[in-house]
This record gives C-alpha cells, structure tokens and sequence, in this order.
C-alpha cells in the first residue's frame, strides 16, 4: 500500500477552498469633480455606477487590443445578465446586484463575479468526489 506526502492527502484538496479569480481595475481620477467642486476629496475617493466598473472590467478582462464589436457585444452581455440575476458582482468585499448602483472606489478596484445560483453539474461532480 502506498503512502500519500501528505497525510490526508485527497481530503485536504477536497476541503481546499476553491480559488476565485478577479479583475483588478484601475479607477480614473473624476478631476472635474476636484475643479469644480473644490474639494480634494474626489481625487482620493471617486464615485462610480457599477455600469461603468463592468466596462473597464471587461475590457481589462478581453484586452485593449480587442474589437470594438467585441468589446460591445461582452458589454451587453454583462449587463443582461446582471440585470437577469445571472451572477452577482463583488467590487471590493461588496456585493451589487444592479448596475445602476453607485460604488466609491480608491485608485483601484477589486471585481468578481460570483453566479447567483449554484449549478446542478458542479452539485453533481461534488457528490461524486465526497464518495
């Protein structure tokens, strides 16, 4: 009989947590806010729609070189599927589920998409697995 290295071995990858991806978004600096308003406040912090980080996330996500096309049509279709309750997004530790959400963000933003609903194929592999 022959010893797994580690002690437990196909237990611990299966408790393992499994690693989520993100996209890290950089936010731009609202300097008009800054002129007009005159308060510096905005240059640290600046308010945005989620509607907006989604489309800096997907262009992060697909490339600066990508299709105008491209880059529309993933828009669209990250927009719906928010809207449909498809998945919830994550920016920063906070969850939204409308686009029309205002989120403030510094320098950089943190996004995630997580599904809203568990599917049936990855419930079925688990219990495959745990026997």
């Amino acid at each position: 009989m022959t010893q797994s290295f580690i002690p437990d071995g196909r237990r611990l990858l299966d408790a393992a947590e499994i690693a989520r991806t993100m996209i890290r978004v950089k936010v731009p600096l609202d300097l008009h806010a800054v002129a007009a308003g005159g308060s510096s406040a905005f240059a640290w912090a600046t308010p945005l729609r989620i509607a907006d980080l989604l489309r800096f996330a997907v262009r992060e996500a697909i490339g600066q070189r990508a299709p105008a096309d491209k880059f529309s049509r993933s828009v669209a279709r990250t927009l719906a599927g928010l809207a449909a309750g498809d998945f919830i997004i994550d920016i920063d530790g906070r969850s939204f589920t409308d686009a029309d959400a205002v989120v403030v963000c510094e320098r950089s933003a943190d996004v995630r998409f997580f599904l809203a609903h568990r599917r049936r194929a990855a419930l079925h592999r688990t219990r495959k697995t745990a026997r």
